[in-house]
């Protein structure tokens, strides 16, 4: 019912940017919210940063005043924004969605998660 994209990771060096961008396939549906997470190595995958379709974001300490999520519900696309970026963000790095629904508000799917295949961001030293 639903698959992602995600585009935009690579190489870049400590302080620098990057811009991740996620396009969600729904069919005739819509997503309530959409985000990405990351996962470095063996580690757990931790939230990066959502937002939902009215524009409620929410972010990791980590990243905050760093990156920036946004979204354009016209075309189910999401970005993360990642300037002053560290070392210890590299990871993979997945784009999420859930609360799949009509555009009349009734619920497909809630609580079940989506996921895109990952994209790698590496941030050298």
């Amino acid at each position: 019912q639903v698959s992602l994209a995600e585009s935009g990771g690579g190489l870049v060096q400590a302080g620098g940017s990057l811009r991740l961008s996620c396009v969600a396939s729904t069919g005739e549906f819509r997503i309530n919210t959409m985000g990405w997470y990351r996962q470095y190595l063996g580690n757990e995958r931790e939230l990066v940063a959502n937002i939902n379709s009215v524009g409620l974001r929410k972010y990791a300490d980590s990243v905050k005043g760093r990156f920036t999520i946004s979204r354009d519900n016209t075309k189910n696309t999401a970005y993360l924004q990642m300037n002053s970026l560290r070392p210890e963000d590299t990871a993979v790095y997945y784009c999420n969605a859930e609360g799949l629904h009509t555009a009349a508000g009734d619920v497909i799917t809630w609580g079940v998660p989506y996921w895109g295949q990952g994209t790698q961001v590496t941030v050298s030293s």
